[in-house]
């Protein structure tokens, strides 16, 4: 019992976990390129979840100080001020990940990095 509450107290950590396994699972076991990619950016989801989580307290005010105020709890804003740096990273190596996988797309005909293996190994043999 006390598992499962502790489990519901910190769902979203628990999600976070599951986010990441689940990105990590798709880039280890597909060999379609986009697919990878695709796993990625859920893996980077999932750190962005945890890291607002860690700012996040319950009951918590805005960091804004007013007169008369002494026995409040503020929420910390430097997680979500990061966050928003990390989501500029994330959809700009997203973008230049998709322009390269066009780009092998056009020269090879296929987005299955095996095939594409297979192919620049023939072509060196050559």
């Amino acid at each position: 019992m006390d598992l499962i509450k502790s489990l519901l107290d910190h769902i979203n950590y628990v999600g976070s976990v599951t986010l990441f396994v689940i990105g990590l699972y798709t880039v280890l076991t597909h060999s379609n390129l986009l697919k990878k990619v695709i796993g990625i950016n859920i893996m980077e989801t999932s750190i962005f979840l945890f890291f607002v989580s860690i700012g996040y307290i319950s009951g918590g005010k805005t960091p804004i100080i007013y007169p008369g105020t002494e026995d409040v709890y503020y929420v910390n804003p430097l997680p979500s001020t990061l966050i928003l740096t990390g989501i500029v990273v994330a959809l700009s190596i997203t973008v230049y990940s998709l322009s390269l996988i066009m780009r092998l797309y056009k020269e090879y005909g296929t987005l299955d990095m095996d095939k594409i293996m297979e192919i620049r190994s023939e072509t060196q043999d050559e």
